[in-house]
């Protein structure tokens, strides 16, 4: 199997692993934001985006082909950086390969096991259009109750679009991708393991996340020897939300 992927920017060597059913196309944004101080690979994950594959996969799966592209490039060692989905591959790939990670940041994630798993997104396929619709934002943000959005606009937009882009058809190959991905995060389970991660750890959560709680990064924080917590104030997308995210973050993997 291709992995597609592309590299960004120029500065210390950064890998990012994407979310749940995210690509490079839909993650630009905040690619191009570490883009901006490093040099960032990042890559569409299996059955997703420009990559290949059909499922099931597993979750060390996930973490062997981050580590295969490394090898392809050359870069021995790397600072790496996961969100979400994309955390859970992260930490699999730190646990196993630690002497790879000279740095890891971890950002709305959970480790699974004893830690505490990431809501079942699965579970949301078999509801309704409506049902999905109500029960979707306060999982994006336990605060986005009808009243809070309509007293809140800017939230109100975020909501929408996510929504917009849920509503989006996607191909059959695209679909299998991201149900895949969902099936390989229900298996995840590192907690007795994230001791075996060597290097500066920053675990950055929204406190408000009802995808995956704060508890879950104050768990993985607790396990990692070397790991800072940081709670922010925001969902599970608080890096969008809160505008001291994306610079504290930068600054903490330029170090």
């Amino acid at each position: 199997m291709e992995l597609y992927y592309e590299r960004r920017g120029e500065g210390p060597r950064l890998l990012f692993c994407n979310g749940s059913g995210a690509n490079l196309e839909t993650s630009a944004p905040i690619v191009d934001a570490f883009a901006a101080r490093f040099d960032v690979l990042a890559h569409d994950q299996r059955g997703l985006g420009k990559t290949g594959g059909t499922g099931p996969f597993s979750m060390a799966e996930y973490a062997a082909d981050a580590l295969a592209l490394l090898d392809a490039l050359g870069w021995y060692t790397t600072r790496l950086i996961g969100v979400s989905f994309g955390g859970m591959v992260a930490q699999e790939m730190a646990v196993t390969w630690p002497e790879r990670v000279s740095r890891l940041a971890l950002l709305c994630t959970s480790p699974g096991g004893g830690g505490g798993g990431s809501y079942p997104l699965h579970e949301l396929a078999a509801l309704s259009d409506e049902e999905r619709a109500t029960r979707y934002p306060t999982l994006l943000d336990t605060r986005f109750t009808p009243a809070w959005l309509a007293a809140h606009p800017s939230d109100r937009a975020m909501v929408e679009m996510v929504a917009e882009r849920r509503r989006a058809p996607a191909s059959p190959a695209a679909a299998e991708g991201a149900a895949a991905q969902l099936e390989a995060r229900r298996g995840h389970d590192v907690y007795d393991r994230l001791p075996r991660i060597s290097c500066p750890t920053l675990v950055a959560c929204g406190r408000y996340d009802g995808i995956a709680p704060p508890e879950n990064s104050q768990a993985i924080a607790a396990q990692v020897p070397r790991a800072e917590l940081r709670t922010y104030d925001g969902g599970h997308a608080f890096f969008f939300q809160d505008p001291t995210v994306v610079p504290e973050v930068l600054d903490w993997l330029a170090e």
